[in-house]
């Protein structure tokens, strides 16, 4: 007789194995939002059965909070590369403000939208938010500091600019989950950022604008 040889089951390194589980959960926050996201989905999509990932996330709440906080880590730093960093603050701020408008970025601001909104019932969740915001508003405050320094932007208040830069997003990120034509329609929402950040850095008509 023969025997059938044994599927070999590979255990990864607990620190991969955690590694993977998040980016798991933040590609699926991403792609279908953080309600969606359970033990029960993130364990179909690797393959594996469910206590393994409540071995490492015993509280669904904190899976959603750490896989939260990966997506909105890796979504900003494509809109603010390092590979950017020796290019003139101008052109960091034109190119930010480029991909922030892209189709390809429009699950960050449901995403946003989304997190916002369940942080009202879960603590820890607002808790994850409060300080994202103040990574993003921090890095953007900075990038418009260096711009006020290298001549590039004018304004007595970086951080106030940044504000108003990025409750201006925020706005138009209100819309994102509305894609049956319901969704305000005017040509001006078209380059609306542009045209804030141009007028609250000291900028002329057009500067911020990027060639495609």
């Amino acid at each position: 007789m023969t025997s059938t040889p044994r599927s070999t089951r590979i255990r990864k390194d607990p620190a991969e194995r955690r590694a993977e589980i998040l980016d798991t959960a933040a590609r699926l926050a991403l792609e279908q939002g953080l309600e969606r996201v359970t033990m029960q989905l993130v364990a179909a999509e690797l393959g594996v059965r469910p206590g393994l990932i409540s071995h490492y996330f015993p509280a669904i709440d904190a899976l959603l909070c750490e896989a939260f906080a990966r997506a909105v880590t890796r979504e900003r730093d494509a809109l603010l590369p390092d590979a950017d960093r020796e290019l003139p603050p101008v052109r960091r701020m034109a190119r930010f403000l480029d991909r922030i408008g892209d189709p390809g970025f429009a699950n960050l601001g449901r995403l946003w939208l989304n997190a916002r909104h369940l942080a009202r019932y879960r603590p820890n969740l607002r808790r994850v938010v409060v300080e994202q915001e103040a990574v993003m508003r921090e890095m953007l405050t900075a990038l418009i500091e260096e711009g006020v320094r290298a001549g590039d932007f004018v304004t007595d208040d970086p951080a106030e600019a940044c504000v108003v830069l990025l409750v201006t997003v925020d706005g138009l990120d209100s819309y994102s989950n509305t894609d049956d034509g319901a969704a305000p329609c005017h040509p001006v929402l078209d380059t609306l950022v542009l045209r804030v950040a141009e007028r609250e850095l000291g900028l002329p008509h057009g500067a911020l604008s990027v060639e495609r």
